[in-house]
């Protein structure tokens, strides 16, 4: 089971190949020196992402005056996501005492965006968010999970996070009942057709107001994996963007 679990864990990775872990409960680092005025973005990392993977989006977000901070999912976020949840929302809080914001911005990619999500939905963070970003998001579940049963490897051998990443899911059947987009939050989701684990990749788009950007849309000869939309410099336009309440004006041949 536990030569199941790495394999599964290994084939929904982010960025495992990368060998150093930094732990996710840990207190943020003191915020650089910026402008008094510049806003502090909290990039959420996906299953397996570890923060380590995040570091090349959160340079670029730094480069451009934000105070930013990388949250690494507990665990590596196997486990129940409800639960990871509730560890994100006492990292915002460590994060909002740490620069003295009174809201902070997130970008979060796959699973973290349904952390993210499920914190601003059921646990009260719109009083605490304002602007959400999800690059690669499974919103409404992912085949990939599913078909994880028909490899013989049971249901998501046994990760709580994949099974309730499956379409259909009783989590994602209760964090999609209702409004999508609670509270006063301006949120974002980015996708992309060659997204090798979300699928369909209209999946990771949400209702109720959210600007929904398929980058493919803008940028037809675009090709961006699922990793790809942390390091793709046209998926960054679009959250610097998204973190200027811009229009969708993607930069097609960024780097």
């Amino acid at each position: 089971m536990l030569l199941r679990k790495t394999a599964l864990a290994l084939t929904l990775a982010t960025a495992a190949v990368l060998a150093t872990t930094t732990p996710a409960a840990a207190a943020p680092a003191p915020a650089p020196a910026v402008a008094a005025a510049a806003r502090t973005v909290i990039v959420v990392g996906g299953l397996s992402g570890i923060a380590v993977a995040y570091e090349p989006i959160a340079n670029r977000l730094r480069a451009d005056g934000y105070r930013t901070f990388i949250y690494q999912l507990p665990g590596l976020g196997l486990g129940d996501i409800p639960a990871s949840a509730r560890a994100f929302a006492g990292y915002v809080e460590q994060v909002r005492a740490s620069t003295g914001a009174s809201t902070v911005d997130v970008v979060a990619h796959s699973e973290g965006g349904l952390v993210s999500r499920y914190y601003l939905k059921r646990l009260g963070g719109t009083a605490t968010i304002g602007r959400y970003v999800s690059l690669g998001t499974p919103h409404y579940g992912t085949y990939v999970a599913n078909i994880v049963a028909f490899l013989g490897l049971g249901s998501c051998a046994g990760v709580v996070a994949c099974q309730q990443m499956s379409i259909g899911s009783a989590f994602l059947a209760d964090l999609n009942a209702g409004d999508d987009t609670p509270g006063a939050v301006r949120y974002t989701t980015v996708r992309t057709l060659q997204d090798e684990l979300v699928r369909p990749t209209g999946n990771a788009a949400v209702n109720d107001g959210a600007t929904n950007v398929l980058i493919q849309t803008y940028c037809p000869l675009r090709v961006v994996g699922h990793l790809g939309l942390v390091l793709d410099g046209t998926a960054y336009t679009i959250v610097r963007g998204a973190l200027a309440d811009g229009p969708v004006r993607p930069n097609c041949l960024a780097v």
